[in-house]
């Protein structure tokens, strides 16, 4: 698991780029179990965090025995950096790309609208959310997880948002002196109130209106710094 693959030499302690397990896939007849295994671990963990989290727990609920759970995972620490680290990049991307409605976009700000409303959903689902307060909860022990989340959010969020920024500052349509920091605040300007919001307070309701006015209203701020002047 893991992208960037640079195992070490041990290939029981093989790690990834972001240090990450590097679990090998296992044979035909084992899929299941790993499926299984993974299913169950997430479950666990994101219910009781890494420390509390009982490896007998998730060899009751996978229907495998705990020699088989350290068979393909060699540990707890490598079970939960394999399984979180593995969910990650698929749970936390966005199915549509961040900055292409943009460029072609006839009406930017409702463009701009749409795409920060599209990712709200989908940061503020509610496996997100437990997956992100995970990751927070367990980052100082396992550094790894943050670096890969910010990666992520890189790949599948930021980077096309950045080089879209960039080319309608080309156009003159925008005045982007720095697209990554104007990216970043535009972010936090929309999705990050209601996501600190959430992250803390997983009950906290939101209601679409609510959502929308947070939403629009930080796209008008974006503009305000970032339109072109005549």
């Amino acid at each position: 698991m893991g992208a960037g693959a640079k195992p070490q030499e041990d290939a029981a302690d093989a790690t990834d780029a972001y240090g990450i397990p590097i679990v090998p896939d296992p044979a035909d007849g084992a899929s299941h179990k790993r499926r299984a295994i993974t299913d169950a671990a997430l479950a666990e963990f994101l219910a009781e965090g890494y420390s509390a989290a009982s490896m007998d727990a998730i060899t009751r609920a996978s229907g495998v025995s705990k020699a088989t759970v350290y068979k393909h995972f060699g540990s707890k620490e490598r079970l939960f950096l394999a399984v979180v680290g593995g969910v990650l990049p698929t749970t936390y991307a966005d199915p549509e790309p961040s900055g292409s409605p943009l460029t072609d976009a006839p009406d930017l700000r409702a463009a701009l609208v749409r795409l920060t409303t599209a990712r709200a959903r989908v940061l503020l689902r509610p496996d997100i959310m437990s997956l992100r307060r995970l990751v927070i909860g367990e980052t100082e022990r396992f550094p790894q997880l943050g670096r890969l989340w910010c990666r992520v959010g890189h790949d599948t969020h930021d980077g096309p948002l950045v080089e879209a920024l960039t080319e309608l500052d080309a156009r003159g349509t925008l005045d982007v002196p720095d697209p990554a920091l104007a990216v970043q605040q535009l972010i936090a300007a929309t999705v990050g109130v209601p996501q600190l919001v959430r992250t803390f307070s997983p009950d906290a309701e939101i209601s679409d209106a609510e959502l929308a006015r947070m939403i629009a209203s930080g796209v008008d701020l974006f503009l305000a710094r970032y339109a072109a002047r005549p």
